[in-house]
């Protein structure tokens, strides 16, 4: 018997970088951009690891021997995989997908699975973080990524795959049986070419058939292990949490913008908003920290960091807004600033947080009412922002001169 599935919404994503290796080339090398490019052994036994889009038109896919390649596309630029070029661009990605939710499981170098359910409190929607998600990737990491939505892993990936290219697709919850009813059973996670002529012999050709079969038939001519996890597919059943394969090292925002920032008060301003979602998100995954990181890239994208580690963890704002403010001053902002970020690192469990007291004089009592006044409110924006969105409550530093709380 099918299991009723037991999110409440869809907020496992599968991101899965297009055509990657071929993908990075173009990026490094502009005058393969529009072209078809196939990356792979080059010898008369090599195999295609990736080909670009152009390259398909024309047939041209992976593990295909490559003097069929070449027969398929004789005008396409085929080159030798650059493992080491493909493994940075990849930290590059998962650390943009780590900075929005702490629970990536990485499957491989080009895609992963992400929990964002956490992060909608300060995102918004499954959909809008991954729409977030697909617009970092291209601005930081010049990739482009699909994504598939949904409320278990199976249909995540299988959205992501019929997204393709730089696409994104939303199963909403209560949609999923009717969504996979007309698609072909070879589209279930186990379902090779032996497995799809058994089936077929069964006059099962799409996923709605199988849902719709006899689970002990399914058992008797597959197996018991094969027929019952072909029969949860079908109907969605795919219990798997998003497990990563480490704890998350740091937690941290930042920003790509539009135009660059050219006055220490524009950027000062932007390091309030940046603090305040960084902060957030420490509280929100029950951790603190010590070092506060400043990461800034210029017009020219030349990058830079500044970090510093403070006495006592802490998770308040206010005091890693004053360090990263401090931080800030080492750099020259006027020559242009494309992208700040604020991470926070050296993490550690919540705890009583500490303020930085007064050990030798009569303000340590003060001190210390302040930190817990502060941490107070903190929390309680928090609430407020879980009950009705993350724009309900924010920084009064972000609101425009001239602003009142009220509509007009």
């Amino acid at each position: 018997m099918v299991r009723v599935n037991a999110r409440r919404d869809a907020s496992i994503l599968h991101v899965d970088l297009d055509a990657f290796f071929a993908a990075v080339e173009q990026l490094d090398d502009p005058s393969l951009r529009g072209r078809p490019v196939v990356v792979g052994g080059l010898g008369s036994r090599g195999v295609v690891s990736t080909a670009s889009y152009e390259a398909r038109r024309f047939g041209v896919r992976s593990a295909m021997p490559m003097t069929r390649a070449r027969k398929a596309c004789p005008d396409a630029t085929f080159l030798s995989p650059r493992l080491a070029r493909y493994s940075e661009k990849s930290r590059e990605v998962m650390a943009i997908l780590a900075s929005v939710s702490p629970l990536v499981e990485q499957l491989s170098i080009d895609e992963a699975f992400i929990d964002v359910a956490g992060a909608r409190r300060l995102l918004g929607s499954p959909v809008e973080v991954a729409t977030t998600i697909r617009r970092r990737v291209l601005d930081e990491a010049g990739l482009h990524i699909s994504v598939g939505v949904a409320s278990t892993k199976f249909l995540a990936k299988l959205a992501s795959d019929l997204a393709k290219p730089d696409g994104m697709l939303s199963i909403e919850v209560g949609t999923e049986r009717a969504f996979l009813a007309p698609l072909p059973v070879s589209r279930l996670w186990g379902v090779g070419p032996a497995t799809m002529a058994k089936l077929e012999r069964m006059g099962l050709s799409t996923i709605g058939d199988v849902a719709a079969a006899d689970e002990q038939a399914l058992v008797g001519a597959l197996g018991a292990s094969l027929g019952s996890h072909l029969r949860a597919l079908a109907g969605n059943d795919d219990p798997r949490a998003v497990v990563p394969e480490r704890e998350a090292k740091s937690i941290g925002a930042e920003e790509t913008y539009a135009a660059d920032l050219h006055t220490g008060a524009e950027c000062a301003r932007e390091l309030v908003r940046l603090v305040d979602r960084a902060t957030a998100r420490l509280r929100t995954a029950g951790r603190t920290a010590r070092t506060v990181n400043l990461k800034i890239r210029f017009g020219d994208f030349e990058t830079r960091t500044r970090a510093r580690t403070l006495p006592e963890p802490t998770d308040l704002s206010t005091t890693v807004l004053s360090v990263a403010r401090e931080l800030l001053c080492d750099f020259d902002v006027a020559r242009g600033v494309r992208l700040l970020g604020v991470s926070l690192s050296q993490l550690a469990n919540d705890a009583a947080v500490q303020g930085e007291l007064d050990l030798t004089g009569d303000g340590e009592h003060e001190q210390r009412h302040r930190t817990e006044r502060r941490a107070a409110v903190e929390r309680a924006v928090d609430e407020v922002r879980g009950r009705f969105g993350s724009r309900a409550v924010g920084p009064a530093a972000l609101v425009e001169p001239g602003e009142s709380g009220r509509d007009k």
